[in-house]
């Protein structure tokens, strides 16, 4: 029969006592089943023949000193730390070339474009001329192999526009435009003159370039565009281009405008290379949009056509309809799915900062309380999974696996969540969020922009549902 000795009566809630006692109520229960008194002391008997002697120890665990425990850890002191910074590690799925890319990105974005971001948000300003420094660094079309590009992979090129909107969306929508949309088209659809003609100078950021697609009465369906493109009635081989194109980033500033027009003899999508050189006088407009809401620190215009006369050798040759604007902007959908993941991260950075410093309530900080800590790590973890889901779908595009839903698929949920946590971790600032000297308002409004552009959230629900279903909910 088990001893008494084996329980603890001043810890009797420790894992070591609890089985003595079991085994010692096990022992007599053999026992009464063996003397047949188990009609006479049934087993619930048991419990009260023994309460004498658990009072007993409950008055001597309160009698005696407790011995102290070991001191509680919250880390193993021989494993692995947590990194608050890189919850899951993704660091970890990364190649040697590609952290080096991404921390040569990072170091110039804090260095050169942070100190100048606050000011040009303000003024809704943008200085060109970042994007000549990007491209001294290689970090443009920097997916792109040959024509002076660094050829890196998906994932590099993502943690670029990750470093940069660490900084502003705005700054990363220029790029983004720069690099994936109108570089990216050049590379995936041009001819060989086209590409050698354009994609060196832009690779040095020394030519820049406008994406033309969305129309003032057609944003979600660019299928019903109206801008159209007819043969030149007197000049062979030039076609004239005429319609309007708006929300169109870096407009106001491009050398070469990628236009997407219907032909009027065919109906059919083509994509036209507009050189602005080139273009008589009042044949092309691009006035500025101004007084944004958010990326104010980019600039924003539109592109009016009136007649604008294009060579044939500017045209694209084999591409049409939708295909070729779709290719280009899941390019830039990646691109933005790993960036705003950028942005959430500073913006839980500065949360977290601000809710050391701050002290409220007794002088505690704010990180002592528990909705605080919630906001925190619901943030942190939604940009954690974010991450690791844009780091596989780069894997698999390189690989030429990756489908135009799981893009959508990733876009919509990094831009739905960055946005979603953003606006929470305001919260933390209360008042102070409204200083734009916190940051976290500018985030907050550019991220309702990045949800919005290259496919609304919810088109990219409708074009999972489609490919869920079968079933084409458009119209």
């Amino acid at each position: 029969m088990t001893s008494l000795g084996d329980f603890d009566c001043r810890r009797p809630f420790l894992c070591h006592n609890l089985a003595a006692v079991f085994n010692l109520l096990i022992s007599l229960d053999i026992f009464a089943t063996c003397f047949s008194i188990i009609p006479v002391f049934p087993q619930l008997k048991l419990h009260t023949m023994f309460r004498p002697i658990l009072r007993q120890c409950a008055r001597r665990a309160s009698a005696a000193p407790l011995r102290p425990l070991a001191a509680r850890s919250f880390a193993s002191a021989t494993g692995p730390s947590f990194n608050w910074e890189d919850p899951l590690n993704s660091n970890n799925l990364l190649t040697e070339e590609e952290r080096a890319i991404g921390e040569t990105a990072e170091r110039y974005c804090q260095e050169h474009l942070l100190p100048r971001v606050l000011q040009a948000y303000r003024d809704e300003n943008y200085d060109a001329k970042m994007l000549e420094e990007m491209g001294e660094l290689g970090l443009l079309g920097a997916t792109i192999d040959g024509y002076g590009c660094a050829g890196v992979s998906s994932v590099a090129g993502g943690l670029i526009t990750r470093a940069v909107e660490r900084v502003d969306s705005g700054y990363r929508s220029g790029m983004s435009v720069q690099s994936s949309l109108v570089m990216g088209g050049i590379y995936e659809h041009g001819t060989a003159e086209q590409k050698e003609r354009f994609l060196p100078e832009m690779a040095k950021g020394k030519l820049l370039g406008a994406f033309g697609l969305t129309e003032p009465n057609h944003g979600s369906d660019p299928g019903s565009m109206e801008t159209v493109a007819r043969p030149h009635p007197t000049k062979k081989g030039y076609y004239l281009l005429s319609g309007a194109k708006t929300w169109i980033t870096n407009s106001p500033i491009a050398d070469v405008l990628m236009v997407w027009a219907k032909l009027q003899e065919t109906g059919k999508i083509r994509g036209f290379l507009v050189e602005r050189k080139d273009c008589p006088a009042g044949t092309l407009e691009t006035p500025a949009i101004k007084d944004k809401n958010g990326l104010r620190a980019s600039i924003t215009g539109m592109i009016q056509l009136d007649d604008c006369p294009v060579p044939k050798e500017n045209m694209f040759p084999t591409i049409e309809g939708l295909k070729g604007p779709f290719s280009c902007l899941n390019n830039a959908r990646y691109g933005i799915a790993l960036g705003v993941m950028g942005a959430l991260e500073d913006c839980i950075d500065r949360a977290r900062t601000y809710s050391l410093e701050r002290k409220q309530f007794k002088g505690n900080p704010l990180a002592k309380y528990q909705l605080i800590q919630k906001k925190l790590a619901d943030a942190s973890t939604d940009a954690a999974y974010g991450t690791l889901a844009a780091i596989q779908v780069g894997r698999l595009k390189d690989e030429g696996k990756a489908t135009p839903e799981m893009i959508s698929m990733v876009k919509r949920q990094n831009c739905d969540a960055a946005l979603k946590n953003a606006r929470i971790l305001q919260e933390i600032f209360g008042g102070n969020a409204v200083s734009d000297e916190y940051m976290i308002g500018r985030h907050v409004a550019n991220l309702f922009v990045t949800q919005t552009y290259e496919g609304q959230s919810d088109i990219h629900s409708l074009i999972l549902g489609r490919a869920i279903t079968g079933v084409q909910a458009f119209v």
